[in-house]
């Protein structure tokens, strides 16, 4: 069975309720500090180079953002349209204290009062140990009642060892030790088609 996004396209950009997209379809959260890799996660399912708009400057994203996009899965033949949902990054950006805290509040509204969120994908990268906004953001989603997926971006820049040591670590910080834990790169496509699965199973 083959499952891929035969199609994308930006939708709208919120910061309140009221700017939400008009059509109701399920929604995948992808979620993670500043530079975890958002975007270029979000380019590379779904097979769109500058769908997302990827930076080197941490806070580039500001407003929640809507893509529409078309999963098509082969056995047996279906079509599900659904929207990937990018939230601004949490941790470390350029910006003042005062618009961070602007963000954390569209954000938290946005988790609390979507019905639409099917689950939500926190990013993390795997080449360090989670840290306090990590972990915050990670009981702020369980306690919404939300499934949330660890996802350990970057998984091309380590070898199998440091890896296998590093998925430990993270795994232990969340303190859960059933915890399912993704490796993810965007650059050789290493997880794709096992988020991809996820998402199906989701919608």
């Amino acid at each position: 069975m083959e499952i891929k996004i035969i199609k994308s396209d930006y939708v709208t950009s919120a910061v309140r309720s009221s700017q939400y997209p008009e059509e109701i379809l399920p929604e995948i959260v992808f979620i993670g500090r500043s530079n975890v890799g958002k975007s270029s996660l979000i380019n590379s399912l779904t097979n769109r180079k500058n769908l997302a708009r990827t930076s080197q400057t941490p806070g580039k994203t500001q407003t929640i953002n809507f893509y529409k996009a078309t999963l098509k899965i082969t056995e047996p033949p279906e079509l599900k349209n659904f929207y990937l949902v990018d939230l601004p990054g949490y941790g470390y950006a350029k910006t003042s204290k005062t618009n961070r805290g602007i963000w954390a509040k569209f954000i938290d509204e946005y988790l609390s009062k979507s019905l639409q969120i099917k689950f939500v994908c926190q990013l993390v990268d795997i080449r360090h140990a989670p840290q306090d906004s990590d972990l915050q953001t990670f009981k702020n989603i369980l306690e919404k009642n939300l499934p949330v997926l660890i996802v350990a971006t970057k998984s091309d820049k380590l070898s199998k060892n440091e890896r296998a040591k590093n998925l430990a670590v993270i795994k232990k910080s969340f303190g859960i030790e059933e915890l399912p834990i993704l490796p993810y790169s965007s650059k050789n496509g290493e997880g794709n088609s096992d988020l991809l699965d996820v998402i199906a199973d989701s919608l």
